[in-house]
């Protein structure tokens, strides 16, 4: 995947940082079923994000403001990476979930 690598070139740690996020839903789905499981995470991300975009800005106004833009970021990003990865796991089927 292309677009991995130039994560992987951006940043040494992500996938560090993303497997230990996976290894934290896999030890819930353990107890929980993987839907919730999985709802928990987006929201977790969603949270995260708003507090990103809430604390980068000067003020509220502000936030108000960069809300719009961060939203599309954030959904365009994820659109795009669960696009890669629904790709792989398709293309890796076997290899994967057999």
């Amino acid at each position: 995947m292309a677009e991995e690598k130039t994560i992987q070139k951006m940043d040494k740690d992500f996938f560090k940082r993303t497997d230990a996020f996976i290894k934290v839903a896999n030890e819930l789905s353990t107890e929980h079923d993987l839907g919730k499981v999985s709802a928990s995470m987006l929201y977790a991300a969603a949270r995260f994000n708003a507090f990103i975009v809430a604390s980068s800005a000067e003020s509220k106004e502000e936030a108000d403001r960069n809300k719009v833009e961060a939203i599309d970021y954030f959904t365009s990003q994820y659109r795009s990476m669960l696009l890669a990865n629904m790709n792989d796991y398709i293309d890796k089927y076997d290899d994967y979930l057999k």
